[in-house]
């Protein structure tokens, strides 16, 4: 990579991340509307944005192979109700004032990564990674037994996304006709929900204000824009290094959440997410030292 490619890069990933950190003030925008109502709009939306976006990059040819493979397809069904489910999960917990615990999710996320890699894809734990998540383990199961409670949003938003990435790794398909075939399963349910199971106030968008329509359609934006952002920046540095910009994102709501909607920071919260800053520390240690490591290896051979 060159020095150029490396700064678009940097700024790509910034642009990801922050958009995703972001996001829940412009759910918050649209707080009235149900979270079933939003997910409808965030499929439609985004289905449609993605035939531009793959007719511009002309990858309709890439879009035929795996329209021609039933077996990618069904996959492709599976992941589309992984994400779904995700998606409507995160809207739900921004608009119900939980926006803490799905920042918990998404700091959780990287280690669930890590774990089902080694399940699943042969990975190897190092020790420093075996200790992070032993630590956010420990932090769960303290939560459980001194609180009575167990943070389930943050754990099924890490999973259902750890879980939904491992598929997309295995079927190798790029992201554009990922997203876009993910998108036309959901479709004929979003629409059939929204134009004749829907019966509330915003569901009639002829009544809505010109305001509420457009903030409706800017879920397609929102939805793809970042993750247009993160694929240009993945090729264009090291994904050792993108790992590292994955935590702005729950950063920024976690501050969003306490600065702004003031959402109380209870002692069980504290323990949570104390025990998986703790761990998330372990992870950037452990990381820094193998990059270290392989540039001396680098420079060495070179």
């Amino acid at each position: 990579m060159n020095e150029q490619q490396s700064r678009q890069g940097v700024l790509f990933a910034l642009g990801a991340y922050f958009i995703w950190g972001i996001a829940p003030v412009y759910f918050k925008l649209i707080g009235a509307v149900p979270a079933t109502e939003i997910l409808t709009h965030r499929i439609i939306w985004s289905f449609l944005f993605m035939l531009v976006l793959v007719s511009i990059s002309r990858k309709w040819r890439q879009v035929q192979h795996v329209m021609g493979s039933p077996k990618t397809l069904l996959m492709l069904a599976l992941t589309a109700v992984l994400v779904g489910g995700n998606w409507l999960l995160y809207i739900w917990a921004v608009n119900h004032n939980h926006i803490l615990e799905a920042s918990l999710g998404y700091f959780i996320n990287p280690m669930v990564n890590v774990m089902l890699g080694m399940i699943f894809l042969g990975e190897r734990f190092r020790r420093l990674q075996w200790c992070a998540v032993l630590l956010a383990f420990s932090g769960v199961l303290i939560q459980l037994w001194q609180f009575g409670s167990v943070p389930v949003i943050a754990l099924a938003l890490a999973f259902s996304f750890a879980i939904y990435g491992l598929l997309r790794k295995k079927l190798g398909v790029d992201g554009q006709t990922g997203m876009l075939i993910e998108t036309l399963w959901l479709l004929p349910a979003a629409i059939i929900y929204l134009f004749f199971i829907a019966d509330t106030p915003s569901s009639h968008l002829g009544n809505n204000s010109a305001t509420l329509n457009l903030l409706l359609v800017s879920a397609g934006i929102v939805t793809t824009v970042p993750l247009l952002f993160f694929t240009a920046a993945a090729v264009r540095m090291r994904l050792s290094t993108l790992g590292f910009f994955q935590y702005l994102g729950p950063t920024l709501m976690f501050i969003i959440a306490v600065t702004l909607y003031g959402e109380p920071l209870g002692s069980d919260k504290m323990v949570a997410f104390g025990f998986i800053w703790a761990a998330l520390a372990l992870f950037i240690i452990d990381a820094l030292i193998v990059q270290r490591k392989l540039r001396r290896v680098q420079r060495r051979v070179s």
